[in-house]
């Protein structure tokens, strides 16, 4: 059933309107960053069905917001963003930085999904700053209550631009363990904490490979809105449902 509409003459109220649907923004902003299929898409959404996903491409098709492009050779489908979307940039960059800087880090960071995490932290991934060779990076999560899958693996090899994503255990041997929780490791990639004071406050732990584990801030990239003034920070201690033991 739509929405009742707000019946307001203001167009902020008009925008919302239109973009307010559940996953609207997050499904933009994935093609903003350079997901054209939708697979990509879904992965990096996260918690959205096909079914809904599918539907929210539709409207936004329907809107202006996103062209649908089919490859006549091989039936391949792309998703682009339209002229009237990318004109929305400016106004979601603003939205980014009021939130990096006006939401208790703790609240910003609450509830974060483990693999949609580990899918944005393969996109920040300098593959050129690792070892030239096959390098394994496992991750644990000591999340409480336990992630259905607490442990990922980035595999990267020579001349790769992105690593690989894994859920099970690819059978390699490591090359650093990462053990952290999604508060940890999300403060660090949005610029809210730092390696050296997550190491330091026991909610980071690396140890394997001493050269990679010491070029984490080389080959881990931060969000671009982690350089902001005023951005507000981790707490020290942390609420304890988040802490691993």
């Amino acid at each position: 059933m739509a929405q009742r509409p707000y019946g307001l003459l203001c167009p902020i109220s008009r925008a919302s309107e239109l973009l307010e649907p559940r996953w609207t923004i997050q499904i933009i902003t994935e093609l903003w960053n350079g997901s054209t299929r939708f697979n990509e898409i879904r992965k990096a959404v996260g918690n959205i069905s096909s079914a809904l996903l599918s539907k929210r491409l539709k409207d936004l098709e329907a809107l202006g917001l996103v062209e649908r492009i089919v490859d006549p050779a091989t039936g391949i489908v792309d998703y682009i963003r339209t002229q009237k979307a990318i004109k929305l940039e400016p106004a979601l960059h603003a939205l980014a930085e009021w939130a990096q800087c006006n939401i208790e880090a703790e609240l910003f960071l609450d509830d974060l999904n483990v693999s949609t995490l580990m899918w944005a932290v393969r996109r920040k991934i300098d593959v050129s700053e690792l070892p030239k060779r096959r390098t394994v990076i496992r991750f644990q999560f000591n999340d409480e209550p336990r992630p259905e899958y607490p442990r990922y693996w980035l595999l990267t090899e020579p001349g790769a631009v992105l690593p690989e994503l894994c859920a099970y255990d690819p059978g390699l041997d490591i090359d650093l363990f990462v053990e952290t929780s999604t508060v940890s490791l999300g403060a660090i990639v949005m610029g809210k904490t730092t390696v050296e004071r997550e190491t330091e406050s026991g909610r980071l732990f690396l140890s394997g490979d001493a050269s990679v584990a010491r070029t984490v801030d080389r080959w881990l990239r931060r969000s671009c809105y982690a350089s902001l003034d005023g951005i507000a920070k981790l707490r020290t201690e942390t609420p304890s449902r988040h802490a691993g033991h």
